[in-house]
């Protein structure tokens, strides 16, 4: 029991200390670091950081429409439907000891520990015990725009924590685990069903194999079936959603009619038009090695024969083709634990340590130049106090 305890602060630390050196030069209002000038509005630049304040409205209000009008957004009442209740139903929970814009850094900051925690726990499965602590230090920093929203507002550490945690949970056969993780996952963010599909897939593809290459086989054990049907859960969590916004938009499909959240297109590869209002830019050539990753990874799991892991890789990295947004890095970030894992054997080489040793300080300052300009407009902060 202590060692486990022990495990749990050393993770804390790593997941926390990073965030706490992103957060400083903002709570000491530096003027700037290593030469990036800085806000002067102290951690309300963390807070203001988009889409945070948004969860603070959903947070409040709970998509009670005569409530979202009191905020200076000029959102319309179905944009919220776009931020998925887990998240701020949390914020909500922790608000009578913080307030809400500190109550909302205390879920991201628990999320990251929590997601980094199960990291720990799964990247165990494809290295040596004693390489999981430098991949799982690596994996608090790499990549910086993960470091970023474990640093503001934002609902991707605790998806990934519910992701990691509901397949590291699938891969052991523990399904009603795996699905509960699964349900907390589709609470919190839209794609959450994706990993319901991959587990269909995962799960039906090698037993009908098996059949097709021999009839007289029974590859579907009944005991087994009854318990991959826990899997259910997860879109349980999506029809659980919609009638949220049923009952307080009185509208169960909302989150179709959220305007322009919904960032996929017919044809792949849109956010190469530049003209695209989430695009605005032809300077997107790094976007080519976050495919080029995907598909490596992607690969290489598929060569390790490790298929739960590659069903939901290969699901999610296609659907992120059809993404047409300027930061298709965070839409991916779901994927990047499982890409450590396929390449697990490269992190674990000094080649590597040495690099990330000089990727340190780019690291972070890409992430404090990000955090400071990143930041949503507020005129009247005391609505969302």
């Amino acid at each position: 029991m202590l060692a486990k305890f022990k495990v749990i602060f050393i993770i804390s630390l790593i997941s926390l200390l990073p965030t706490l050196f992103i957060w400083l030069p903002f709570f000491i209002r530096a003027e700037s670091v290593w030469g990036i000038p800085l806000p002067k509005d102290g951690m309300a630049t963390v807070v203001a950081n988009y889409d945070g304040p948004l969860f603070l409205v959903v947070a409040k209000t709970f998509y009670d429409p005569s409530l979202t009008g009191n905020y200076s957004f000029g959102l319309p009442n179905e944009y919220y439907a776009a931020h998925f209740p887990l998240y701020p139903l949390l914020i909500r929970l922790l608000s009578p000891i913080t307030g809400y814009p500190y109550a909302m850094l205390l879920v991201t900051a628990l999320s990251s520990i929590l997601a980094i925690y199960f990291f720990y726990l799964f990247i165990q499965n494809y290295i040596e015990k004693k390489d999981a602590l430098w991949i799982t230090l690596v994996f608090s920093l790499l990549p910086a725009r993960w470091l970023i929203v474990r640093s503001v507002g934002s609902t991707e550490p605790l998806f990934l924590a519910t992701i990691i945690a509901s397949l590291y949970y699938f891969k052991q056969k523990k399904y009603l685990l795996a699905g509960v993780w699964g349900l907390l996952a589709q609470l919190t963010k839209s794609p959450g069903i994706l990993l319901f599909i991959a587990y269909i897939f995962a799960f039906f593809y090698p037993r009908l194999k098996e059949l097709g290459d021999h009839p007289a086989n029974t590859p579907f054990k009944q005991s087994e079936l009854k318990k991959f049907l826990s899997i259910l859960l997860i879109p349980f969590g999506l029809i659980v959603v919609f009638f949220i916004y049923k009952i307080q938009l009185n509208d169960l499909f909302a989150y179709f009619h959220s305007g322009d959240n919904i960032h996929l297109f017919i044809l792949p590869f849109q956010i190469f038009n530049y003209s695209q209002s989430w695009v605005g830019t032809f300077w997107l050539e790094e976007i080519i090695f976050v495919y080029l990753f995907g598909l490596l990874g992607l690969i290489k799991l598929v060569k390790l024969k490790d298929y739960d892991l590659a069903w939901f890789v290969g699901i999610f990295f296609f659907s992120i083709l059809f993404v047409s947004h300027r930061d298709i890095i965070r839409y991916a970030l779901p994927i990047v634990p499982f890409l450590f894992a396929a390449f697990a054997d490269n992190l674990t080489k000094n080649e590597f340590k040495y690099a990330m040793l000089v990727l340190i300080i780019p690291i972070y300052l890409f992430s404090l130049a990000y955090i400071s300009q990143n930041v949503m407009p507020i005129s009247d902060w005391s609505p969302l106090l």
